[in-house]
């Protein structure tokens, strides 16, 4: 009864006895690692670049949004450190990578209209 099983489960013999081209069992994986590698890598590897130039083009007097939301116009950067006037009167430091983009200075100067 066992016998039967072990045979059915064997494999069944190979024409010629080779094992195949190794190249050939890899090229679903290669495949898959190219496609990952245009879909997702690469992209985000050109986002990083364009943020890194974008934080190095920054400079006193650019209004930006920085990642918790704040929008704010640089009255000083010292290394990574970047002070930010959000209000008249009030200033807030922040790390120069937590800046997310430029933002236009009509909005910052409507959100400080709007408080008055």
């Amino acid at each position: 009864m066992f016998t039967t099983l072990v045979y059915a489960m064997g494999q069944a013999p190979s024409s010629g006895g080779g094992q195949g081209n190794p190249l050939i069992a890899f090229m679903p994986l290669i495949l898959l690692f190219v496609i990952f590698y245009f879909l997702l890598i690469r992209p985000q590897q050109k986002r990083a670049k364009e943020h890194r130039e974008m934080l190095d083009s920054l400079k006193r007097g650019d209004y930006v949004l920085t990642g918790g939301g704040l929008y704010g116009r640089i009255v000083d950067i010292d290394g990574d450190i970047v002070t930010l006037s959000v209000a008249p009167d009030v200033k807030v430091k922040v790390n120069k990578n937590f800046i997310s983009s430029k933002a236009h200075s009509g909005i910052v100067e409507e959100t400080s209209k709007n408080k008055k």
